[in-house]
């Protein structure tokens, strides 16, 4: 990271005495009336281009912790060069990373001239809220709401890893940021009928239609005979899931079902737990039909307990080109694990637990892998989720040329390590879409997941998923 980088030309002292000099000749120069706020789409995601130096706002060396410097490098449209404007209120925005879902903080809330500027976790804080000033030619100022000083290059450094910080507002080059808004994303496919879900998972029957499972009182189905027009279905356990109470406290509410035809039979697997605890269990159930009260407790396939750094919710199983059964599952604590199954029972076949994915404990989840080409890939869900309109939950995704991995994103990271390509975030009035699946279908791949409106339901969201030139997806 590069902190000593000078300006010969314009020594830091010189400039401010040569711009209070200009005003004090030109008093007309202050008096165009007040600045003015750029229009802001809260829903996009932004590079933030430095006019001096043509490079971007960037989160060095791709870090996810706290405290972690804010560098200026390259554009690559990385997650680490990635910002959305989260609205403070009073015209006051913070910016939070696509990376690593932490915010840019001026640290100590200092308001010196030159303090240092880095991530760290959203509080709110007005060291973490900034004005966008509209200067001229599209580029904006920075503000910060608690030192009034404008986020800036430091002393106009040209080079990858010029460091970035505050300093008093002088309206210099490298004070001024271009707003590059990347490519928006669509809005959920046209679906009519019974479509408010949680946690959907959907597989085609032998028949041509659709059979949903989603989170619910003894888990909720629901039935479509062409992807768009779904009716309610019952649910799989009309007798109630006792088995589980242990882990629910009593509750019949079980949350995240799989559910998969192979061998002329279907699979579901199903989480047990309660909100905030580890104390978990993944359970088997298996049916001939899918129908409403046709399914058959296979019992628990593996439990996580207060002990443990993992969860044992969110289940997915995979079936590999090798034909071996594997279950990726997890949310929070060291993030997402995999076990391998006996296919003959859908049990587990060994003790080995295995890592895939995860962010340090912060917030991921929700891993569903699907195998496209070459490649496995791992979507999960990124920042939080069950909070209606204020849901964060994003898409995101890696890839790994074995089922095991290692995964890794479009810029290299693994995901062992926080890395993730998005893939799909809240935008406009559709908030914290996630907890996805994909489903190869007659017409394409399909992706499947949940999203928030405005009233706080939660409701069922499908897109067409594509492959770029390099093999990564995107929606459409």
């Amino acid at each position: 990271m590069d902190t000593s980088v000078r300006s010969p030309a314009w020594p830091r002292r010189v400039l401010a005495l040569a711009v209070l000099a200009l005003l004090a000749i030109c008093p007309s120069l202050v008096a165009a009336g007040p600045a003015q706020a750029a229009t802001i789409d809260t829903s996009a995601s932004y590079v933030l281009v430095n006019r001096n130096s043509g490079k971007a706002l960037d989160v060095y060396n791709k870090a996810t912790n706290d405290g972690a410097p804010l560098v200026q490098w390259a554009r690559n449209d990385g997650a680490n060069q990635q910002w959305q404007f989260v609205d403070s209120g009073g015209g006051y925005y913070r910016l939070r990373s696509s990376l690593s879902g932490k915010v840019v903080d001026v640290s100590g809330r200092s308001t010196a001239d030159g303090a240092d500027v880095i991530q760290y976790t959203d509080k709110n804080a007005t060291n973490q809220q900034f004005q966008v000033v509209d200067t001229d030619s599209g580029y904006v100022k920075l503000i910060n709401r608690n030192s009034g000083k404008a986020l800036e290059v430091w002393e106009w450094s040209t080079a990858d890893g010029g460091r970035i910080s505050q300093y008093t507002d002088l309206g210099g080059a490298n004070q001024q940021w271009q707003l590059v808004r990347l490519t928006s994303y669509p809005g959920p496919g046209y679906v009519t009928g019974d479509v408010t879900v949680h946690d959907p998972e959907v597989t085609k029957k032998p028949d041509g239609t659709y059979l949903l499972a989603h989170t619910g009182d003894n888990i909720a189905l629901k039935t479509s005979s062409d992807r768009t027009a779904w009716r309610n279905a019952g649910v799989a356990f009309p007798g109630g899931a006792s088995w589980t109470h242990a882990y629910t406290n009593g509750s019949n509410t079980l949350w995240a079902p799989d559910i998969t035809y192979v061998n002329g039979k279907y699979y579901m697997y199903y989480a047990a737990s309660t909100f905030g605890s580890n104390h978990s269990g993944i359970f088997l159930a298996t049916s001939t039909t899918g129908a409403s009260g046709s399914w058959t407790n296979q019992g628990l396939v593996i439990e996580s307990t207060t002990s443990d750094n993992w969860n044992a919710i969110d289940p997915n199983l995979v079936i590999d080109d090798q034909g071996r059964w594997w279950l990726d599952f997890g949310s929070f604590w060291s993030g997402i694990k995999m076990v391998q199954l006996d296919p003959a029972t859908g049990k587990r076949l060994d003790g080995t637990i295995r890592s895939i994915s995860g962010r340090n404990g912060g917030a991921t989840e929700a891993p569903f892998i699907y195998r496209h080409g070459g490649y496995y890939y791992q979507f999960v869900s990124f920042d939080l989720c069950c909070k209606g309109a204020s849901s964060t939950y994003r898409i995101m995704v890696g890839r790994s040329t074995s089922v095991t991995g290692p995964y890794v994103d479009r810029n290299g990271t693994a995901m062992t390590s926080g890395g993730g390509t998005q893939v799909l975030a809240g935008h406009g009035s559709i908030h914290g879409p996630g907890h996805q699946a994909v489903l190869a279908d007659n017409d394409g791949d399909v992706l499947f997941y949940h999203w928030y409106a405005d009233d706080g339901s939660s409701r069922l969201g499908i897109n067409k998923l594509g492959w770029d030139g390099a093999g990564w997806p995107y929606v459409y």
